[in-house]
């Protein structure tokens, strides 16, 4: 399903700039899903100290709502993040959102990585993969192969059922060649086409995205169950490095 990559251990990773999409509605959720407190940390926190921790991340910037900029700064004061060097204001779309924070990335990144705020669980693995494969192909997200079988319908009736085995949920970070994806997201924007996420616009220049190895743990903050689950994986590894 994915393609095995070696690296050379001592080699330094390029420089990857990483942009924390944290402005979205929430509506699902009842209330701000970025800080909802996870073990009694809110949930943003999570997700940026996860990125912190990686060797693979040399920059963080933020993009939120323009109300919650100074708490979000605040937080990662508090809490130490120090690869933060921006927080800044998003656009009324996932799309402008990603757009105005790729915008400001250092011009020494080599790498972009466009990562949700609400995957706080993501892990130093994913991340690792998914920066490694995008310095060889340009393009790459995340994913697990779908368990379910998956349908597709209009008005509640099935107009087709996918081949589960090629079937796969993608995840975050997705990472990009800095100007590919600023490129892909611009044309996107001016072509007023509907993308659920960054790789979306990519495919629609008909440039390839190879896919790197996901966890089931990377899930993402939407409904309160969520919210459950996030907290048992937490205890869950809790207990293995007990």
């Amino acid at each position: 399903m994915f393609k095995r990559l070696r690296f050379c251990a001592r080699k330094a990773h390029p420089f990857c700039s990483a942009v924390v999409l944290a402005a979205g509605s929430s509506q699902r959720m009842g209330e701000d899903k970025l800080f909802v407190p996870l073990d009694g940390v809110p949930a943003i926190v999570h997700t940026l100290q996860a990125l912190n921790r990686s060797p693979c991340i040399h920059e963080i910037i933020v993009v939120t709502k323009s109300e919650k900029i100074v708490d979000v700064a605040r937080l990662c004061r508090e809490y130490g993040v120090a690869k933060v060097t921006k927080v800044l204001c998003g656009g009324s779309t996932r799309l402008e959102s990603s757009l105005a924070g790729l915008s400001e990335i250092s011009p020494k990144a080599k790498l972009a990585a466009v990562h949700d705020g609400a995957r706080p669980l993501v892990t130093q693995k994913v991340i690792e993969d998914a920066v490694k494969a995008a310095k060889l192909y340009k393009a790459v997200a995340p994913a697990v192969p779908v368990k379910d079988t998956v349908k597709l319908a209009e008005s509640g009736v099935v107009t087709e059922t996918p081949d589960r085995r090629i079937t796969m949920a993608v995840q975050t970070p997705q990472v990009f060649a800095p100007e590919l994806i600023k490129g892909a997201l611009t044309y996107a924007l001016q072509n007023e086409l509907e993308v659920t996420d960054d790789c979306s616009a990519v495919e629609a220049l008909g440039v390839q995205v190879h896919l790197s190895p996901g966890s089931e743990e990377n899930i993402k903050l939407t409904t309160p169950l969520d919210v459950d689950l996030a907290e048992a994986i937490i205890n869950s590894r809790r207990r293995k490095m007990a």
